[in-house]
């Protein structure tokens, strides 16, 4: 079975864009999507990299770069006012909804709640607001996202995302091939079709 690796943290608006156009990608190309999610903090750390918005000049530039995306794509955009967002207890509670098979319609919730609606996920009222909106019991995620197995899980897949090259997010492996930005799907989307 073809496969392409989504990793991904929901503080990143081109994590937001990958993740809006993946599903439609992989179908194309008869593709399995494994989603992976990564602490982009801890990535960044590891690595000695940063945030483009902490260059002012390269922050202008993407702001308009990201707007130029969702409009090509067609999907609702809005730069949220309290970015950069904490998304340490976010992306624990994605790695506990990926045990339980529940990850996609926690991730479609989240990213909404940041990138279209441009919400305050930063605030625990606020995320569970948005959680009892999508039908999760918000009590029961964030004790689960606390619990130390979703920590190590989150930790683990950071760490492993690391030694194989990771920098940033979003990343893409198919096969031990990596992409890096939302920018370079087209690639990914080669190395789909090149397989058998």
């Amino acid at each position: 079975m073809k496969a392409v690796e989504f990793l991904f943290d929901f503080g990143s608006p081109t994590c937001y864009l990958a993740y809006t156009q993946l599903p439609a990608l992989a179908a194309r190309h008869g593709a399995e999507i494994i989603w992976q999610p990564v602490l982009l903090g801890g990535i960044l750390k590891a690595t000695g990299n940063r945030s483009p918005v902490e260059v002012p000049a390269k922050g202008a530039w993407m702001l308009q770069d990201l707007q130029r995306f969702a409009r090509r794509y067609g999907v609702p955009f809005t730069f949220n006012r309290h970015f950069p967002i904490n998304t340490l207890l976010l992306m624990r509670a994605a790695s506990t909804m990926q045990m339980q098979g529940k990850l996609l319609p926690y991730a479609d919730a989240i990213y909404r709640a940041i990138w279209a609606e441009g919400r305050n996920m930063g605030d625990p009222a606020v995320v569970g607001q948005v959680l009892a909106e999508a039908g999760f019991d918000p009590a029961a995620v964030l004790a689960a996202a606390n619990d130390e197995t979703a920590k190590q899980a989150l930790k683990a897949a950071t760490e492993s995302a690391v030694a194989r090259g990771a920098f940033g997010a979003p990343i893409f492996f198919v096969g031990d091939e990596m992409y890096f930005g939302q920018d370079r799907m087209d690639f990914v989307a080669e190395a789909l079709a090149a397989l058998p």
